[in-house]
C-alpha cells in the first residue's frame, strides 16, 4: 500500500498527542493529514523533524519555526493557543509507550530522518564563561540589545523607546502614552523632586533616566552594559536638553555602588532582576539597597513565573535573553527583605502587559518591511514568535509582572 509522509506522521504521533492530531499538517512532499479545519502547520524540511528529534519540545520547534524549516501560515497566536488548549484538555505531555517509542523509530527510520541534528539556527545565542561571570552577561546582553536602536525603533514606541510593560488606562490607549504613564507612576512612587538623585539600574534605552530628568528635574545616573544603549541614550540627552542632568554608565550593575555617603535619594530598576540570574539575585538585591541613602525608596519592576516554570523558557533562554531567570514574586521580596530593604508595596501589571505586547506586536508587523531589509527573514521570525508567545504567557497568567516599591531604613 502506497504511504505518504503525512499520513505515516500522524500514524506516529498518535501516541503522543493522546490521539487525533490537533492540526492540520501539511508535508514537505504535499500530502496531509488532520483535521480540515484545525490550524495549519507546514513541515517544509525533513529537518524540522530531525530538530524535534534531537531537541523534543519547544526549542526543537522554536529552530524549526525560526528557520523556516516549520511554518504556520495563518493566525501563530491562534495556532498556539489551540495547541495549549488541546494540551491542557488531553493531560499532554504525557510517558510514551515503549511501543510508541518503536513506532516513532521505525517511521523516522523510513523518512530518514535519524542522523546528526541539523546546525542551530544563525540567530540562537552562543554564550560561553561561568554562569553570570561579568563577561558572560555581557555577552548575553549584546546578543538581544545590541541589534541597533534602529531596529528597536521600529518596534518599541519612538516617543519613550521604552522597553518593558505600560502602564494603560484603557485598551485603546495609544502605546507611548501608557509608557510615559508607567515612568511618570515610577517617578511619584520614588518621590522625585527636582535636585535629587536617581541610579537606573539597568536603563534600556534610557527612558525612566531622561523622563526622570526632563520632567521631575532629577539628576541621574543610568547603567547599562549595552554599548548600542548607551550611544542612544546619551544621543537622546543631548537631543533633549538634558544632558547636565543624565548620565549613562558602561558598566556591570556590580561596579554601580557609590562610596558610603555618596549614595543616590532614589533607585530603580525596570525589568533588568530577571537577568542576573539566581545565585547573583542576593548580589543584586544588596547593591539596590547599598545605593540608596538610609531612608530613600527603591523601585523595581519584574516578571514572574509560577514555582513550576523557574527560568525563562527553552526558546527565551536559547534565543532572546540568555540566562535569564524568573521565579513566584514572593520569592523576589523575600530576596529583597533579605538584603535589607523594606517592602512598602506591590502593584500588579499582568494585564498591563497583553496590552504593551500588542502595541508592539502592532508596530512590528506595520514596520515588517522595513524590519526585515534591516535584519533579515530569521531575527522577524525569532521576533513574532517572541512576542506573541509572550503575549499568551501574560495573557494565561504563566507570566506575571508587578512594581515592587521598597525603602531602605533610615
Amino acid at each position: 500500500m502506497t504511504t505518504t509522509v503525512a499520513s505515516d506522521l500522524e500514524q506516529a504521533l498518535r501516541p503522543f498527542v493522546g490521539g487525533d492530531l490537533p492540526v492540520r499538517l501539511v508535508a514537505w512532499d504535499g500530502t496531509t493529514a488532520g483535521p480540515v479545519d484545525a490550524p495549519v502547520v507546514e513541515l517544509r524540511s525533513p529537518d524540522a523533524l530531525r530538530r524535534l528529534l534531537w531537541h523534543p519540545g519547544e526549542l526543537g520547534a522554536a529552530q524549526a519555526y525560526v528557520s523556516g524549516e516549520l511554518d504556520v501560515p495563518g493566525d501563530l497566536d491562534a495556532a498556539l493557543t489551540h495547541a495549549f488548549s488541546v494540551a491542557a484538555e488531553r493531560d499532554l505531555p504525557g510517558r510514551p509507550s515503549l511501543r510508541a517509542m518503536a513506532g516513532a523509530v521505525r517511521t523516522a527510520l523510513g523518512l530518514d530522518l535519524l542522523g546528526r541534528p541539523p546546525a542551530p539556527p544563525a540567530t540562537q545565542a552562543r554564550v560561553r564563561g561561568r554562569l553570570h561571570s561579568k563577561d558572560r552577561d555581557r555577552r548575553a546582553i549584546s546578543h538581544h540589545y545590541d541589534t541597533t536602536a534602529d531596529f528597536y525603533s521600529l518596534v518599541l514606541d519612538e516617543r519613550t523607546m521604552a522597553y518593558s510593560c505600560g502602564y494603560h488606562s484603557s485598551p485603546d490607549q495609544p502605546l507611548a502614552d501608557a509608557q510615559e504613564a508607567k515612568l511618570d507612576l515610577v517617578c511619584r512612587k520614588l518621590g522625585l523632586e527636582p535636585g535629587m538623585r536617581l541610579l537606573d539600574v539597568g536603563c534600556g534605552w534610557g527612558s525612566l533616566s531622561l523622563h526622570a530628568a526632563e520632567h521631575f528635574g532629577a539628576r541621574v545616573v543610568g547603567v547599562t552594559i549595552s554599548a548600542e544603549q548607551r550611544r542612544f541614550a546619551e544621543a537622546a540627552a543631548r537631543r533633549r536638553g538634558v544632558a547636565d542632568r543624565v548620565e549613562i554608565r558602561l558598566c556591570d550593575y556590580r561596579d554601580a555602588v557609590p562610596l558610603p555617603g555618596a549614595e543616590h535619594d532614589a533607585v530603580a530598576s525596570l525589568e533588568m532582576g530577571e537577568h542576573v540570574g539566581e545565585r547573583n539575585y542576593p548580589t543584586y538585591a544588596r547593591v539596590l539597597h547599598d545605593a540608596v541613602r538610609p531612608g530613600g525608596r527603591v523601585l523595581v519592576q519584574q516578571m514572574s513565573r509560577g514555582a513550576n516554570h523557574p527560568g525563562g523558557g527553552p526558546f527565551i533562554e536559547s534565543f532572546i535573553a540568555p540566562d535569564m531567570h524568573m521565579r513566584p514574586v514572593g520569592a523576589t521580596i523575600g530576596l529583597l527583605e533579605a538584603a535589607g530593604l523594606e517592602l512598602r508595596g506591590v502593584e500588579a501589571l499582568r494585564e498591563h502587559y497583553v496590552l504593551t505586547v500588542a502595541g508592539w506586536l502592532a508596530r512590528f508587523e506595520e514596520n515588517l518591511d522595513a524590519i526585515t531589509a534591516l535584519v533579515g527573514e530569521e531575527l522577524v521570525r525569532v521576533w513574532r514568535l517572541y512576542l506573541v508567545g509572550g503575549s499568551m504567557a501574560f495573557r494565561d497568567g504563566r507570566m506575571g509582572v508587578d512594581q515592587l516599591l521598597l525603602r531602605r531604613p533610615a
